[in-house]
């Protein structure tokens, strides 16, 4: 109780903080425009008191959509606030110096207002994550991008010149309002006419019910040599305090029974091999194996490798890129590709051509797009769904297609 006092009087000081830079921005309109502009203010902390009391009073029940976007308003709300504040202790720098100045016998009198310009370049700059921030809950959450990867193999079999395969990742299905999202998504993963589909892991946040209003969708995905998937580390429901590990294990039953029900081979520490032409290719997956702390190492790569040394080429579908460094690239070298997910990009960032940034880049090493060591490559994939924060910012839901060549 003491905590939450404590947090709501921060939030309501920071709010006091911020419409200083208000108050002076609105110094000089009209009286009732500027009541208008403070009766809003307030009314927004108001909802962001009441979103924190909302998320204390039913913490520990499974998040919905309402509180997810409640969560999600009260985030955007104070990142954007935090940046006046920047701007804010500046300008009492300022004010500080002037005052020290003043007292030690300056001819300039000190001036105790504030400097407008500061309180509305702080203003303008806070409005720019916010409206990013808005607009990909509104529209970047479901901005489906194709992305078009050419890889040329020398040991390529060459019936499988000009393969196509693509890949989908997180799709955290608990996160979605409806099924109408994941119905065009799977429109457009089809159009893609891929050889091969993989999944490479989180088909939901916690629990296998999340997927049951979405498997007539899913279903739907069809390739030529079929679709393939793994799990990721939301799959096991290691997140849930679960009343006994029986009803956990009947849990990651459901899920994997889920996967069968849209026709997918879940692949748990195994391989298939992929004919044309008379030539095979070696598809191999594995459980989440994560490098980091914290993440368990549920892969076993040994296991799923045996039988397939003698392929000529090999997809290793692996959730958590960070298996790259830690096992994949250290003790097999004759794995090309490996396909990974989990980072999601954090859902955040810059990515134009020749330039991306996101704060994940400081946790994981490889953490989008495509990467090589040697003959190896690793394309980790930034997710089709979303977890948390239900938007994304410049990096929007993907599908990825590769096409392999010979050479």
């Amino acid at each position: 109780m003491i905590t939450f006092g404590i947090v709501l009087l921060i939030l309501f000081l920071l709010d006091l903080y911020v419409f200083q830079a208000v108050r002076t921005v609105t110094q000089h309109i009209p009286a009732i425009a500027r009541n208008i502009v403070y009766s809003i203010y307030w009314a927004v902390f108001a909802l962001t008191a009441g979103t924190f009391i909302f998320a204390s009073a039913t913490r520990g029940t499974p998040p919905d959509t309402l509180k997810v976007y409640l969560f999600s308003v009260l985030f955007i709300i104070f990142a954007s606030k935090l940046v006046v504040v920047l701007f804010l202790l500046v300008d009492d720098g300022l004010r500080l110096g002037k005052l020290a100045w003043s007292t030690a016998g300056g001819q300039v009198p000190y001036d105790a207002s504030r400097h407008k310009f500061l309180s509305q370049l702080g203003l303008l700059v806070a409005a720019v994550p916010f409206t990013a921030f808005v607009y990909g809950m509104a529209r970047g959450a479901y901005d489906y991008r194709v992305k078009r990867v050419k890889l040329r193999f020398p040991n390529l079999p060459q019936a499988f010149d000009g393969f196509k395969m693509l890949q989908i990742s997180d799709l955290h299905t608990g996160s979605f309002m409806s099924t109408a999202p994941l119905k065009e998504a799977v429109k457009l993963i089809n159009k893609q006419e891929a050889d091969l589909v993989f999944f490479t892991g989180d088909l939901v946040n916690n629990t296998a019910t999340e997927v049951v209003s979405h498997i007539d969708s899913l279903k739907e995905i069809k390739a030529k040599a079929g679709v393939f998937s793994v799990l990721g580390n939301h799959d096991y429901g290691d997140y849930v305090r679960w009343e006994s590990a029986e009803q956990k294990r009947s849990n990651l039953q459901n899920l994997i029974g889920a996967h069968g029900q849209m026709g997918w081979q879940l692949l748990m520490n195994e391989h298939r091999l992929i004919e044309k032409g008379g030539d095979q290719i070696a598809v191999l997956g594995v459980e989440n194996w994560g490098n980091r702390a914290g993440f368990p190492k549920y892969g076993d790569l040994d296991r799923a490798y045996k039988g397939a040394e003698q392929a000529p080429f090999k997809v290793l579908l692996s959730h958590d890129p960070s298996h790259w460094d830690g096992e994949i690239n250290q003790k097999y070298e004759d794995i090309d590709l490996t396909l990974s997910g989990h980072t999601h990009g954090m859902q955040f960032g810059v990515n134009i051509p020749g330039f991306k940034w996101s704060p994940v880049q400081y946790v994981y090493k490889q953490w989008s797009g495509l990467y090589q060591k040697g003959r190896q490559y690793l394309y980790v994939n930034t997710g089709l769904g979303f977890l948390g924060y239900p938007g994304r910012v410049g990096f929007l839901p993907e599908i990825t297609v590769f096409e392999l060549k010979r050479g």
